[in-house]
Parts: C-alpha cells; sequence; structure tokens
C-alpha cells in the first residue's frame, strides 16, 4: 500500500491540483456608473426645437421647387444647390418619425453642423402623407443658422429631400 500512497503523492507533486472553492474568490462588487441623458432628448434641444419652429408660421414659397435664400445671401447659391454643388456631409431621415420628433432631430442636426463646421447637409422627408414635407420649409426658413436651402438634386435624394446650407 505504501507503493500506491507514493504514486498518489507522486502524481498530485507533478499535477499540482489547485482545489479552489468558487464561492472564496468572490469578486468585490463594482461602483455602477451614473448614466448621462441622451442627446437628442435634453431639455435645451428640446427648447431649441420649441422655439425656432412654429407650426402656425407659414412663409410664401415661389412655384416650382421648393427653395429659399435668406436676406443678404446671394441669390447664386440656390443655383449652386440645385447642382450639387454643395455635396452634403451629414443627412437625416424623417421616414417614420412625427413632427414633434422631427422638430427635435432637425434642431439636433442643425446644432451639430454649426458645431462641427458643415456647410451642407441633407434632409429626407420622403414623400408619404406629406405631412412632414410640407411643414420641413417652413421649419427652416425660421431657424437662424440655415443661410439656404433647396430642393435636392436626384443624386441626393430629388423632390423628397431638402439640400441645406449652414451659417
Amino acid at each position: 500500500m505504501s507503493e500506491d500512497s507514493d504514486d498518489f503523492a507522486l502524481f498530485r507533486e507533478q499535477v499540482k491540483v489547485d482545489r479552489r472553492i468558487r464561492s472564496e474568490t468572490v469578486q468585490a462588487p463594482r461602483p455602477k456608473r451614473a448614466r448621462k441623458p441622451s442627446g437628442s432628448n435634453t431639455p435645451e434641444r428640446q427648447q431649441q426645437a420649441e422655439f425656432f419652429f412654429s407650426d402656425t408660421f407659414r412663409a410664401h414659397f415661389p412655384e416650382g421647387p421648393v427653395r429659399y435664400c435668406a436676406e443678404g445671401e446671394s441669390s447664386h447659391l440656390l443655383k449652386q444647390l440645385r447642382r450639387g454643388d454643395y455635396p452634403p456631409e451629414l443627412f437625416l431621415d424623417l421616414h417614420g418619425m412625427t413632427q414633434a420628433e422631427a422638430k427635435r432631430e432637425i434642431a439636433a442636426l442643425l446644432h451639430a453642423c454649426t458645431k462641427q463646421n458643415i456647410d451642407c447637409c441633407s434632409i429626407m422627408s420622403g414623400h408619404g402623407k406629406g405631412i412632414l414635407k410640407e411643414n420641413l420649409p417652413h421649419w427652416l426658413v425660421q431657424h437662424p443658422a440655415v443661410r439656404a436651402f433647396h430642393q435636392a438634386p436626384a443624386a441626393h435624394g430629388g423632390n423628397a429631400a431638402l439640400l441645406i446650407l449652414i451659417r
């Protein structure tokens, strides 16, 4: 029997089995990080959206493609937008949004463009029932960062999108 015990001792020495009990290796709890509010629903952006975009304001647009040029800006900007001389750097798709959501997202887009020094962006409203497509130009006219906008050329969405120049 001593030979067997020597074999077991030799085996244990060679293998060196670690017999830890799992409950003895408890890890310290990790501190939970506080969540930051999401960027699109901050009160500041909601206030901007409500301040800049009134539903009762109606601008007068000439016949033909939807276009607008702010006071003091060259009307040549409209021609450049129509030709696609300004490629959009940011895109916003309003498909499936309510009017309130669309206003918040438009305000966030314009804010992002101003912060990141982006000259041109594109907003696609789609065709659908036409509610957002109809209201979008009236909302954009009210925003002080908008220099001009024009119905997008076919390569950038055609009559379902607008190209917007930002100050």
